[in-house]
């Protein structure tokens, strides 16, 4: 991330009118946004049309922020608030409990199955299963849990940032991510591997491809690249994380989409900027 004193010329910059002041402040923070939404949303598309969403309200916002606060908090401020009322993408249409999800763990439709995999390596494709399947299993939480989870056990926020982005005291906020690792914890104990459970990434591939959770020939979570730990915003020390939480913890944080730097990209160099500019809106 960028020093205080380059972070506060750029935003002077930006608010001024500095097209390339304001693409490189929204490229600081794209990589943050996107990852978060990925997490609260559980599927890259989702995960991308959010962020996009996101990087608007900041860029239409910026001349409210007043830096009383890093850039950073002020920016997850505006994403959880967008991603916990977001009434867009595959879980809201389709929503998922916990009971639901550890019921097709333990159906026999995984087995029987042929080998779908289509040729491509089978490790792969477990991982894929992993890395999406954990995202997933987010969306068994209520949004404001599943806020106050990733911002926690993901993301390694401090209380005291984590309770500021939330708008709720440091304790009520400890309170509340004790009461959800526990409820995850329990899942993760009963049915995932990770965790102790039954359920093995590699033994369900053939189901996942038959199930279309997951395709062969289009691997995106694989695809993704991980971001540098310098990418990746941490604004205190991490709260202590129980074996379990460090299943979600462990998961990588990665680069932003290609399309959405260009978008970034053709963003402010469009009639947009000019609401950025003159600085319409207060905080989101």
């Amino acid at each position: 991330m960028m020093s205080t004193t380059h972070e506060k010329q750029l935003l002077a910059a930006a608010v001024a009118g500095d097209e390339q002041a304001l693409e490189q402040v929204l490229h600081s923070v794209q990589d943050m946004v996107f990852n978060l939404s990925l997490r609260m949303l559980g599927t890259i598309p989702d995960a991308e049309d959010a962020a996009q969403e996101i990087l608007i309200k900041v860029m239409t916002h910026l001349s409210s922020f007043r830096g009383d606060s890093a850039l950073s908090t002020w920016v997850y401020r505006i994403a959880v608030n967008h991603l916990t009322s977001c009434q867009k993408g595959m879980f809201k249409d389709h929503p998922l409990s916990f009971e639901e999800y550890g019921a097709d763990i333990l159906s026999d439709r995984a087995h029987g199955l042929p080998d779908l995999s289509g040729g491509v390596d089978r490790a792969l494709l477990a991982r894929e299963l992993k890395l999406s399947c954990t995202c997933v299993m987010l969306q068994c939480l209520d949004a404001p849990s599943r806020a106050v989870y990733i911002l926690g056990t993901m993301f390694g926020l401090d209380s005291r940032t984590a309770a500021q982005i939330l708008g709720t005291t440091p304790q009520a906020y400890r309170q509340k991510l004790s009461r959800t690792r526990k409820k995850m914890a329990a899942f993760l104990g009963a049915y995932c591997g990770l965790g102790g459970g039954s359920c093995r990434c590699a033994d369900r591939v053939d189901y996942a491809v038959a199930s279309h959770r997951i395709d062969p020939q289009d691997p995106g979570f694989c695809a993704l690249h991980p971001a540098s730990p310098q990418a990746t915003v941490h604004t205190g020390a991490m709260e202590e994380l129980d074996a379990l939480s460090q299943v979600f913890a462990d998961l990588p944080h990665y680069r932003s989409p290609q399309q959405v730097s260009d978008w970034v990209h053709q963003l402010v160099r469009s009639k947009s900027f000019r609401t950025a500019v003159n600085g319409q809106g207060g905080d989101a």
